[in-house]
């Protein structure tokens, strides 16, 4: 599985990056606005950093308008996806970059009906919003199960992109269903390598290594 990280936070995208844990990058008009700086520029600088694909969202909600900007964010670098809503509108734009090369990401995706017209209209991306889901008591891990056989069932190409993640054990749940990729925080992907026994493991074993008077 594929980790991209959901940030605008150029420092937070380097220091995964170096550690080799963002293999790419979400954002969205949110994240940009919290980061306080130029969309493109950030934009730009985030594709600098990063060699994968990073995802950066239209604001237009009628085709021409999405399709002008989706052109326009598509000329800021080889590995921008362009991010669309799933609307009919979406959809068509989505359809017209794939046709033309370059790679989407359909985002907004709450049913598994959705999803199949996002890989019908040649999305490179699906993203299915888990923790919005689970916020009004459905289970957003089933849609990512429905989405997964639909897509096994046709062999579409379209790759799931599980996204409002909330905490590694969504990470994981992903994971074991089989999603292409998941988004998240930068929190939540260094919080993959917390466990209590491993601390309290690294303790003992420290403090063994004193007694003994180990040096390497």
């Amino acid at each position: 599985m594929q980790f991209f990280v959901d940030t605008a936070d150029l420092d937070a995208i380097a220091e995964l990056n170096a550690l080799g844990l963002v293999d790419g990058v979400t954002t969205n008009p949110s994240l940009i606005k919290k980061s306080g700086r130029d969309f493109k520029d950030t934009i730009a600088e985030i594709c600098g950093i990063v060699s994968g694909p990073v995802s950066a969202e239209v604001i237009a909600v009628d085709a021409d308008g999405m399709l002008e900007q989706g052109r326009k964010l598509a000329a800021i670098a080889p590995n921008v996806v362009v991010k669309l809503p799933l609307t009919l509108p979406g959809l068509q734009v989505c359809k017209t970059l794939s046709d033309e090369g370059t790679q989407t990401n359909v985002t907004l995706c709450f049913s598994a009906n959705q999803a199949l017209l996002a890989a019908k209209a040649g999305a490179t991306y699906i993203s299915p919003f888990i923790g919005r889901l689970d916020d009004i008591h459905i289970d957003g891990l089933d849609l990512i199960r429905e989405i997964r056989t639909i897509y096994d069932n046709y062999m579409f190409e379209t790759q799931i992109l599980a996204a409002s993640i909330r905490g590694p054990l969504h990470v994981k749940e992903c994971a074991l269903i089989g999603a292409d990729v998941m988004t998240a925080p930068p929190n939540v992907i260094s919080a993959l390598a917390d466990h209590v026994l491993t601390a309290k493991g690294l303790e003992t074993f420290l403090a063994d290594a004193k007694t003994a008077g180990i040096t390497i």
